[in-house]
């Protein structure tokens, strides 16, 4: 038969451009395939899976819409990981120029609907928001209600196993639909995959090849789905058929499933309460004895009880809450992706004041005697009166917004940038005392999601460069550097300082003691560990900070798994399993109770027998 007579439509996928203000390459790359898309009369429309841009800036995105505007025909684009693993908008931007960052549409019948699988804000493996899982599931029982029209859907990373951690939560959704099929890419090249029973077909990068040749997808619906290459310069070459037609799903495979044995292992770890906001969470909660204080991604500030999780107020900001926030003296202040930073009252949640900054405030929050520190995403951090809402200086030298936690220690204040500095300023006017650079170029490579600690005199840091870092803190000069642990943005400090924590890539924490001579200043000597312990976590690059309250050294996972440690020894006391994804930097209320968070949106009270 042939093929051509039954066909009803093509489109083209563009996947994985990596726009860069720095390189012209993936442009001309781009440039290439929308020529190549616009002199094609059988394409009827385009869709973009992530990864347009290689930064996430809004430069490379403006750069990269203004291309796709290009096309004769229309486009719908969703996010990728490089849009949201780093951002200097709060991952706002992409939003605010393309219009959304997923899209649903309708053509010939036919359902297409695309959304975010990648992290948000911090290194993770890929992860569906709870409002989008919430969006997804409305968007489908609309279509199925209508009629029974196939579906395709669209995501960057697959959904299977290893690569998004609640991939079946989305394929649960899924399931239930005409789904055909699941598109993206993110590998690089063209791939099948089977993600509990739905196939995920992953495809080539736009960027140019080992021969020097770029291209695109091209997908046509006929009596199968049949997915193409097409090289800038080439035919089309065919790779893989699909069957079209309506899909129904059996059960699903159990054995692919997390495993939370780990928790009838420790019955003595039980949940105080556990609670479910709208939107995933990205930072740690903070307490005043009697309530609790969280913000959530889709922008809202929660009071909390602290003993029975009651919502007692919240706050709508709008836009996504991604800093830690600080409460002191009746007041709680964090900031917001809608470029503001705000202080509530406690008790009440009324706005007592804001400050509007000129970009994305995406910094946690610490308090020190009545003044706030936070940074934002246009290159200030701020120290503010948090009763009058009175900025009593900026620090304006930044060149990358600041995402971690400041540290006040002695009169200096501490904190890292994703211009690859750490700095330090004076607490009386906010100049600069020094900065430290790890000597990498590479603004990835920069200490800044890890809480910086201090004690006996020096700063201890660790990066994504792999090294733990101890700095006089006085003068910024290093004291010792070792790449030994491999250890990346997580480092805490016990209650007596005299042991600084860390928790490693591969099922590693280790401890360090923080008296170390100042006079020995050389990168090739570092303290021999108190303990080293491998805890199975297995591969972590979560950067959660690993804190000790009364002797228990409380870790969190990107798997969703707690730890209890002895801090003195070591020891594994116990574990639990909350989720599958991502566990915020904890916050110990003492040696047998915490509270974590998670992106999957919950809250938990941990009490331990």
């Amino acid at each position: 038969m042939n093929i051509l007579s039954i066909l009803l439509f093509s489109f083209a996928l563009l996947t994985d451009t990596h726009i860069s203000t720095s390189n012209p390459h993936p442009m001309e790359d781009l440039q290439r395939s929308i020529a190549d898309i616009n002199q094609n009369p059988e394409i009827e429309f385009v869709v973009v899976t992530g990864d347009l841009t290689e930064s996430g800036d809004r430069a490379s995105i403006e750069a990269v819409k203004a291309a796709l505007d290009q096309l004769s025909v229309p486009y719908y684009a969703a996010s990728g990981n490089h849009e949201t693993t780093w951002s200097e908008s709060g991952v706002m931007d992409f939003t605010r120029v393309f219009g959304d960052s997923r899209f649903a549409f309708t053509h010939r019948g036919m359902y297409f609907i695309g959304f975010n699988s990648g992290p948000v804000i911090r290194m993770a493996d890929g992860h569906v928001a709870p409002q989008d899982i919430a969006w997804l599931k409305h968007n489908l029982d609309s279509v199925s209600k209508a009629g029974d029209a196939p579906i395709f859907v669209f995501t960057h990373y697959p959904l299977k196993n290893g690569d998004v951690d609640n991939w079946y939560d989305v394929t649960d959704v899924l399931r239930q639909h005409n789904v055909q099929c699941i598109m993206g890419g993110h590998y690089h090249r063209n791939l099948l995959f089977d993600c509990d029973g739905i196939a995920d077909v992953l495809n080539r990068s736009n960027l140019r090849d080992k021969d020097g040749v770029n291209g695109y997808s091209i997908i046509s619906v006929t009596d199968s789905i049949r997915f193409h290459e097409k090289r800038i310069g080439e035919s089309v070459q065919h790779w893989l058929s699909l069957p079209f037609g309506k899909k129904e799903y059996g059960a699903s495979d159990e054995s692919l499933r997390p495993d939370f044995s780990v928790n009838k292992q420790y019955k003595n770890v039980r949940r105080q309460w556990h609670k479910a906001l709208k939107g995933g969470i990205y930072s740690t909660p903070v307490t005043d004895g009697k309530s609790l204080f969280i913000g959530d991604d889709v922008g809202v500030m929660y009071g909390l009880d602290l003993q029975s999780g009651k919502t007692l107020w919240t706050f709508d900001t709008g836009m996504r809450i991604v800093g830690s926030p600080a409460v002191s003296d009746g007041v709680v202040v964090f900031g917001s992706a809608n470029y503001n930073i705000y202080g509530l009252d406690a008790k009440t949640g009324k706005e007592l004041w804001h400050i509007t900054t000129a970009q994305a405030v995406m910094g946690a929050a610490t308090i020190h005697e009545g003044v706030a520190y936070i940074g934002g995403g246009d290159g200030r951090m701020f120290a503010i009166d948090i009763h009058t809402g009175k900025v009593k200086w900026s620090f304006d030298e930044l060149k990358n917004y600041v995402l971690t936690r400041p540290l006040v220690y002695r009169d200096k204040l501490y904190f890292g940038c994703w211009d690859t500095h750490l700095y330090a300023l004076n607490l009386a006017d906010g100049s600069l005392a020094w900065k430290w650079n790890n000597g990498k170029g590479n603004p990835k490579l920069s200490p800044a999601s890890v809480w910086p600690v201090a004690a006996d005199g020096k700063i201890f840091i660790t990066a994504p460069d792999r090294y733990f870092t101890c700095l006089d803190a006085e003068t910024g000069a290093v004291v010792w550097r070792t790449n030994q642990y491999k250890v990346r943005e997580t480092v805490g400090m016990s209650e007596d300082g005299k042991t600084v924590y860390s928790k490693c890539m591969w099922d590693t924490i280790v401890a360090l003691p923080t008296h170390y001579p100042l006079s020995i200043s050389t990168t090739s000597n570092s303290p021999s560990p108190r303990w080293v312990t491998h805890a199975d976590f297995g591969y972590e690059h979560n950067p959660a900070m690993p804190l000790e309250k009364d002797g228990t050294l409380w870790v969190s996972t990107k798997n969703g798994l707690l730890l209890g440690m002895d801090a003195e020894t070591g020891e594994v006391l116990w574990r639990h399993k909350i989720g599958n994804s991502i566990l915020n930097t904890p916050l110990p209320l003492s040696r047998k109770e915490c509270i974590y968070t998670s992106s999957e949106g919950t809250i938990t009270y941990i009490r331990v027998k």
